[in-house]
């Protein structure tokens, strides 16, 4: 009997199997004769979830989901960037670097200032999304030689590489200069850790004096991952040429390759008074003033394609572009901040408003270049007045005329006039 039991059980097990079998058989065949979605596949359960979307690009967002605000300030040499800068650099809430171009125009030297924008633009890509490695491409320490955060330029003034975490020297919330000599000891941090204090950041800006046409900047601003805003900074370009001759040894790399990429199509004025020597040694004389002149050329013709482009903005610059002149910057500290602030949606604390205003009330004006320092906002707006010669300063309106006229910069037309003081030269500007 019970062999027999076995057996009938083993029978029914068997049946019940065959049963779900055929079941089964059944459904897929009437699955496969229905009409199927586009992009359904066979095989495939037909009702599976849709795939989660890809995670969001690493410069897109900040911390806690919020939207990145990446900022551009666009300048040129002695425009006063390094102070403006400051604005940003002091700010707790920023992440700022200072010029990391610069890495490209050395490690490519000699190339033109024209042929460097796409490295340039590359370079500013990969920043944007905190991808600090691309500082290593550019490393002039020699091959196999890893970049460390004190290897990366302008590393010695930088608030997040010599503030804590990074550097126990200073904290990030302090607002306030940094001793650069403090700050080359701070120890040396791979470049990964900080790529970490980057994502850190809700607003990362960057500051450069390399990229010289605002087109090369489109596709970054067109790029929906990117919320780039670009803040043009300029300043009167006699003033910038009596800064750059200034300190025209330490821009001499520069000088040349922005010379080098002169258009030689372009009837040019000849350089009036090549030989003349702003004063003495001790006010850095000694020779002409070609290259630092002649620069200002190209400066101000790229200056002007900018301008123009500005007055009739495209839809990727609507919106996402503002003009900052150094001599409102001097002269109303605070209101500038307000509206620069405004503009890259950040607040304006007590502490950087003081920042702001001690910065544009020191006693005079200094004579060092590359120096950030407390200045004398009069002193600092009419010294290309005295230092210039009176050919020095045609050459430059010679080049200049038209942004100047859009900037609200007004020409001269007597050596009397320059050296009448107590004249404005500043107009209401078209922008």
């Amino acid at each position: 009997m019970k062999v027999c039991r076995r057996k009938a059980l083993a029978l029914c097990l068997g049946y019940a199997l065959l049963v779900l079998l055929a079941a089964l058989n059944l459904l897929e065949y009437k699955w496969r004769r229905e009409p199927r979605r586009c992009g359904d596949t066979p095989g495939a359960p037909r009702h599976q979830p849709p795939p989660p979307p890809p995670p969001p690009p690493a410069g897109s967002r900040g911390p806690a989901g919020a939207r990145r605000q990446l900022v551009y300030v666009f300048t040129t040499w002695r425009s006063g960037s390094s102070f403006f800068g400051e604005l940003f650099n002091q700010n707790p809430e920023v992440f700022f670097l200072y010029e990391p171009v610069w890495h490209v125009w050395q490690k490519l030297y000699p190339g033109d200032a024209v042929s460097l924008q796409g490295a340039a633009r590359d370079m500013l890509s990969s920043l944007y999304r905190c991808d600090l490695s691309v500082f290593q491409l550019y490393s002039t320490g020699g091959a196999g030689k890893n970049l460390t955060t004190l290897g990366i330029f302008g590393a010695a003034t930088n608030k997040v590489i010599c503030s804590s975490p990074l550097c126990p020297a200073y904290r990030k919330e302090v607002v306030g200069m940094v001793d650069d000599r403090v700050c080359k000891k701070c120890p040396p941090q791979r470049l990964s850790r900080f790529q970490e204090e980057c994502h850190k950041y809700r607003t990362l800006v960057i500051k450069g004096v390399r990229v010289f046409d605002l087109a090369v900047l489109a596709p970054l601003m067109r790029d929906p991952t990117l919320d780039l805003k670009v803040i043009h900074l300029v300043r009167d370009p006699r003033a910038v040429a009596s800064s750059r001759i200034k300190s025209r040894h330490g821009l001499i790399r520069e000088s040349l390759q922005v010379v080098r990429s002169r258009d030689p199509h372009i009837h040019r004025m000849p350089f009036l008074d090549a030989g003349h020597k702003l004063g003495g040694k001790k006010e850095g004389g000694g020779g002409s003033d070609y290259h630092a002149l002649g620069a200002m050329e190209v400066i101000c013709s790229s200056m002007a394609k900018t301008l123009q482009t500005a007055l009739h903005p495209p839809d990727w610059l609507q919106g996402n572009y503002m003009a900052v002149r150094y001599e409102d910057l001097v002269v109303e500290p605070i209101k500038t901040l307000r509206q620069v602030y405004g503009f890259v949606n950040l607040a304006v604390s007590p502490e950087m408003e003081k920042f702001a205003l001690n910065m544009t009330s020191g006693p005079g004006y200094s004579s060092k270049p590359f120096v950030v320092s407390a200045r004398n906002a009069t002193q600092a707006l009419s010294a290309w007045r005295t230092a210039l010669s009176y050919q020095q300063i045609k050459q430059v309106e010679e080049y200049c005329h038209q942004p100047m006229a859009l900037l609200g910069y007004e020409r001269v037309g007597s050596p009397e006039e320059v050296k009448d003081l107590s004249r404005t030269l500043l107009r209401k500007p078209r922008l």
